[in-house]
């Protein structure tokens, strides 16, 4: 039998994905095969298939061919010898970096999300990277308190959406930046909505905000705005910054920003968030979390916001559609016999 998956063999826009079929297998010593219910269509899975990756390591040296997709849903349907972590049947998410745009996954079993099964998939997958990254952002890093003052840059997106909705949950007064057209979604959160095309955001909140911000929430990681919103922050305030820089030489200019405002004296932080310490170190405080969102869908006070779903072999349309820059929320991919499973 054969399963099929998207294979990038030259970097380029959505249609270098190539449909590839790949004959099934039983899962090797310490793995699991895992049927994919749902995989979601992120920035990096972008970055990764056009070979842009400024300073992911996972993404440097990169070989070709390979198969996109940061994260997904599945069910184990084999295990292999050794493996205790989970048995065939059980619900689990992988965040594989590279390798999600693929009906079957074979994964390593000291790697999986355990995740329950009542969970809609669909609703369940951005929770893995967008939520996981907003959580952390807001909670481990920023530490947001309850009536703080937050500025979120970049706030229509997957992650933008994300702290949205976390941010509402946490009792933060949150002012936010995004185009024109995606204000609803800011308002609908409580937000005070920006427009970064027209309007100056750095004027609007010092007029607001005399006494200065709390907390900044950027995910843009663009250097002149980077700057701007610091300065908006009270002393003791927190900003932190995750995302995409726009060229090596800006990263270099941001790590020297974030250098600089934690020797300044000014009381101000800067701290650069990143989704690697989950490989390299403890996965401990990712496992914690994702329990904790999981729980917080289950009880309906978070859902994601889904702008589009397409059938996993569609992968270069779902791809095109979040490159327009008009997707508000999260874009997933799903099996064609997700209902199936549910």
């Amino acid at each position: 039998m054969k399963y099929r998956r998207l294979i990038v063999r030259k970097h380029g826009g959505p249609e270098v994905l190539e449909i590839a079929e790949n004959e099934l297998r039983l899962p090797r010593k310490d793995e699991v095969r895992i049927r994919i219910l749902a995989a979601s269509v992120s920035r990096p899975d972008v970055t990764a298939r056009r070979g842009e990756a400024l300073y992911s390591g996972t993404f440097l040296g990169q070989k070709l061919p390979f198969t996109p997709g940061y994260s997904v849903i599945g069910e184990v349907d084999a295990a292999g010898e050794g493996v205790t972590q989970a048995q065939p049947g059980e619900r689990v998410g992988v965040l594989t970096v590279i390798g999600g745009y693929t009906e079957v996954l074979y994964w390593r079993a000291d790697r999986l999300i355990p995740v329950p099964a009542a969970l809609d998939p669909v609703l369940t997958v951005p929770l893995l990277l967008n939520y996981i990254v907003a959580y952390q952002v807001m909670h481990r890093v920023a530490k947001a308190r309850p009536g703080e003052k937050a500025l979120i840059i970049g706030a229509s997106g997957g992650i933008g959406t994300a702290l949205l909705q976390l941010g509402q949950l946490a009792g933060l007064e949150m002012y936010a930046i995004a185009s024109q057209s995606k204000h609803a979604i800011l308002t609908e959160y409580g937000a005070t909505p920006i427009n970064y095309r027209s309007q100056d955001f750095a004027e609007i909140i010092r007029q607001r905000e005399p006494g200065g911000l709390d907390v900044v929430l950027d995910g843009m990681m663009r250097l002149e705005m980077m700057r701007r919103a610091l300065a908006l922050l009270r002393r003791g305030g927190r900003m932190v910054s995750f995302g995409e820089p726009a060229s090596r030489s800006e990263l270099v200019r941001i790590l020297g920003l974030t250098l600089r405002a934690s020797l300044s004296g000014s009381g101000k932080s800067l701290s650069l968030y990143g989704t690697s310490s989950y490989f390299l170190f403890d996965q401990k405080p990712y496992l914690e979390d994702w329990a904790t969102l999981f729980r917080l869908l289950g009880e309906g006070k978070i859902k994601p916001v889904i702008a589009a779903r397409f059938p996993i072999l569609q992968a270069a349309a779902a791809n095109a559609l979040l490159e327009s820059g008009q997707v508000t929320g999260n874009v997933v991919l799903v099996s064609p016999d997700l209902d199936t499973f549910l």
